[in-house]
């Protein structure tokens, strides 16, 4: 799974670098080094019945929009590869409301260590990278509509393939247009770009567990420890 990410590039710089709008309220950021489920984050996805992009806040853990329970997002952090096009709670975003999510590094913890060691991943040229995800509004009764969203994951590359069977899909600049366009709802070509990002392209290495604890934010969660 992926569970916690980091956001340090500010949508300002993201949505003149891809020339989509950026949206209200996005103006005055702050750095990101701890991201959990349940917060919100800018994302980009293209609104219904709209046909440009934007980039947005959107709240992290998916409620479908014919959940009656918001409390669901809690459990809908992430969506597998291999079965988002069948689930209930997924096929219906994964059809035409598919976002990417821009991160600067993402956290995983080694499974075959006790307690468990945090690792940050991030791409070798130190760039932002983006994440696929899916997203849904939900409108409480009587509420105003609540946009969240959840990330895919797929099999490990080498880079995590030691510690962790899972990493987030990592979608390659050249197939923004075609996962981002809500038209393109044919199952199979969407599904084959949802695959391990190469492995020559990331790094990853040991961070604090001081990051394990949601909440702590600062640049100390990123640095590089020595295992004992």
């Amino acid at each position: 799974m992926c569970g916690r990410f980091v956001q340090t590039t500010k949508p300002k710089t993201i949505a003149e670098k891809l020339q989509i709008q950026l949206k209200v309220g996005l103006e005055e950021f702050q750095p990101r080094y701890n991201v959990a489920p349940s917060s919100q984050v800018p994302c980009i996805r293209v609104p219904l019945g709209e046909t440009k992009p934007v980039l947005e806040n959107l709240k992290w853990g998916l409620i479908p929009s014919w959940a009656k329970d918001p409390q669901i997002g809690f459990k809908l952090a992430n969506a597998r590869a291999e079965t988002v096009a069948d689930l209930p709670s997924f096929r219906t975003a994964f059809k035409k409301q598919r976002c990417l999510v821009p991160v600067d590094g993402f956290y995983e913890w080694d499974q075959n260590t006790r307690p468990k060691q945090p690792y940050y991943f991030t791409l070798k040229n130190k760039k932002p990278f983006y994440l696929a995800g899916l997203w849904e509004s939900w409108r409480p009764s009587g509420g105003e509509a609540l946009k969240t969203f959840t990330l895919i994951t797929t099999e490990p590359n080498s880079v995590l393939a030691s510690m962790h069977d899972r990493m987030p899909v990592i979608m390659d600049k050249n197939n923004f247009e075609i996962w981002l366009n809500p038209q393109n709802q044919d199952s199979p070509p969407l599904q084959a770009l949802m695959k391990p990002y190469p492995a020559s392209q990331m790094r990853g290495y040991p961070v604090s567990t001081f990051m394990s604890k949601a909440g702590n934010e600062s640049s100390q969660c990123i640095e590089k420890i020595l295992l004992k």
